[in-house]
């Protein structure tokens, strides 16, 4: 496993820079939000690398929101297994 944490000071665009230097298309990684105020907007996610896209870094072929993440929200992705 390897781990990556954003840094407080990046951008969206920093952050996807970041995490597509990290992890590739097939990796199965566990991701974790930012630290909020409140916990409801917290998320601990595990699950496979399937795009990069424009906003957001696509997991298990789903929508933003639906189980994607966007860039701007990452606090750590750890690669758990590659291909």
């Amino acid at each position: 496993m390897t781990e990556l944490t954003i840094p407080p000071d990046a951008d969206g665009d920093r952050a996807a820079q970041l995490v597509q230097e990290h992890v590739e298309v097939g990796d199965v990684v566990e991701v974790q939000s930012k630290e909020w105020a409140d916990d409801s907007q917290d998320f601990d996610i595990e699950a496979t690398v399937t795009g990069f896209e424009p906003g957001y870094l696509e997991l298990d072929d789903q929508p933003v929101d639906e189980g994607s993440v966007r860039y701007d929200e990452l606090h750590t992705v750890v690669r758990v297994d590659s291909d």
